[in-house]
Formats: structure tokens, sequence, C-alpha cells
């Protein structure tokens, strides 16, 4: 967030759960274990991550400043999105390419993302085509949104390089940061939330994705209150920083494969949960850390430090 902006605590303790999750069911040797956990999780938690995208894109910003921000995600995903290709065409993983070409890797890297990294493929290009429609001053605003979906849905339906459910997500958060209304006020925390998602996750009951995501989101936001202490300063501060466990976080998924023969005595996963999550974590902001004291992350993020401090818990709970 820029100068003067207040931080929404709130937005990072959600953030902090997703990015958790997404690391947990990347685990391989987890997710096989519980597929209808993946399945529940799969349905709100990358979603999650680009309805808040959309919100928190700041289309209001100046283009050269908004560019920057542009071109910054994109370094670190050509970067390791050509990496996670090279590595896909050694490696026996389940995105395996039996045959590299340079065909083939121009359109996995600009067209059809391999692996996580899909994610800020899509961040990237839905942004830039959100700001360059928001820059029409002669359309109202709810003609820019119009134009907005019909372009995410040509790049879904036409051109085939997005989702048409991600794109709308992404567009829904935009649509959220437009209408004024404070995310907190749209999300409200509700215990009634907790139930109504542990029935809309039940075996047999069709998945209703938006649903499901806005009782996740309203049901965490009704546990927040109750994370305290340590474990919210550590909760808020993955919150701050899931781009490099974003990023950096499939190099230890992977590591931790080699976990596996040593839990086989915990038929649930979760001691090959808590050991790689913290692997993977303290991993991700290990080689974080090695870049910023190497001076390497204006190269690849464009700004000095890629990690976020530790900030006082005093942010307030509004809108940006």
């Amino acid at each position: 967030m820029g100068v003067g902006e207040v931080r929404i605590r709130e937005i990072d303790f959600l953030k902090a759960v997703l990015i958790i999750l997404m690391v947990s069911f990347h685990l391989v040797y987890f997710e096989h274990l519980h597929p209808y956990a993946k399945q529940v999780v799969y349905t709100f938690h990358m979603p999650g991550f680009l309805l808040l995208s959309g919100f928190l894109m700041k289309t209001e910003r100046p283009a050269r400043p908004f560019l920057r921000t542009m071109l910054w995600l994109a370094v670190p995903y050509v970067v390791m999105e050509s990496g996670y290709i090279i590595m896909a065409s050694v490696l026996p993983i389940n995105e395996h390419i039996d045959q590299l070409t340079p065909t083939v890797f121009l359109d996995r890297l600009l067209l059809h993302p391999l692996g996580p990294y899909w994610y800020l493929h899509t961040m990237v290009l839905c942004g830039l085509t959100y700001y360059g429609v928001s820059r029409i001053s002669r359309c109202s605003t709810v003609s820019r949104f119009l134009l907005t979906g019909i372009l995410f849905l040509g790049y879904a339906y036409v051109l085939g390089i997005v989702s048409p459910a991600n794109a709308l997500y992404f567009l829904s958060g935009a649509v959220i940061r437009q209408s004024r209304i404070p995310l907190l006020t749209i999300f409200q925390a509700s215990p009634l939330a907790v139930v109504a998602f542990a029935v809309l996750v039940m075996p047999g009951v069709e998945p209703l994705s938006p649903l499901i995501l806005y009782c996740a989101f309203s049901g965490l936001l009704f546990c927040y209150p109750y994370v305290r202490g340590r474990l919210r300063a550590v909760m808020l501060f993955l919150g701050r920083n899931t781009l490099p466990l974003f990023l950096f976080s499939p190099l230890f998924t992977i590591l931790c494969k080699q976990l596996v023969p040593y839990v086989q005595f915990d038929p649930t996963g979760l001691v090959f949960l808590a050991i790689s999550l913290t692997v993977c974590i303290a991993g991700s902001l290990g080689v974080a850390w090695l870049l910023d004291t190497c001076h390497m992350s204006p190269l690849l993020f464009g700004r000095q430090r890629v990690i976020a401090g530790v900030a006082a818990d005093t942010a307030k709970s509004q809108s940006c």
C-alpha cells in the first residue's frame, strides 16, 4: 500500500490463511492423502486471492507507477515460470513436458502457464486490461466494467489464456473497490458463516464456489479476533509476504518429497504437513532474505527489499 494508506490487518490475515492453504495442498503427498479436503480448498483459496488482487488493484494511480508495478510482477513471473518449465521437462512431475521446444516454451511462458505461477500471469493480464479500460474517460463506470468483463471472457473463451472464473473473481474484487463499500462491510464476520461453510462443503452438496468463498472469508473474519499475541503477529507477517512465499515455495515443496519415507508412521500426513510447511515457509523467506541481503531484490522485484518488515499491530480495520 502506498504512503498515507491504512493497511487492513484482516486482509493480511486472510492472505496468510490462503497462502498456507496453497502451500499445504501443493505438497503432493499430503494432497493425495486428503483429496476431498483439496477439492474443498480449491473452491476458494485461489479465487480468494484473485478477488483480493482485484480489490487492491489501484487503477487511480498514474500510468508510470502502475505499469512499474505490473512490470515487477511480470519479471519474477518470467524468471520463475521459465525455471518451472525447464524443470518440468527434466523431472518426473505431474506436469512433465516430454519434449521441450522453443515453441512449447514460449506457449507455456506467454499463453498457457505451467504450475502455480499462472496466478501472476492472470493478475498481470487482467490488471493491465482493467487499468487500460479504466482510462477511457468517456465511458461510465458500469460501461467500463462491462467492457472489461467482455475482454476477460474473450481471453477465456476465444484465446483460452485465462480461466473465465478466475478473471471474473478478479473483476468482482475490482467492482467492490469501485463501489466504495468497505470490504469488511461486504464480508462481515459471522459465526453462522462457519456453519454455512461446513454445510456447503459436505459431500453430496453441489459445490457453489462463490458462496463457499463468501462463507470462508466471513468465517475467517469471525475467527480473526481470537487469533492473538505471537500467532497473530506471525500470521500478519506472512500475509504481508505472500509474494515470496508464492514464488519460492514450489522449490521447497519438491524437496519435501524426500521426507515421505520418514513419516509413514503417521497415516494422517499431519506430521509431514507440519514439517513441510515449516521448511517451505522458512526456506521461501530465507531465499527472499538472501536476495535482500545480496542487493538482488531490485533486479527481480524492482525494490530494495522484498520482505515486508514486522509492522506494529496498530492498523485500522477500514477500507483502503
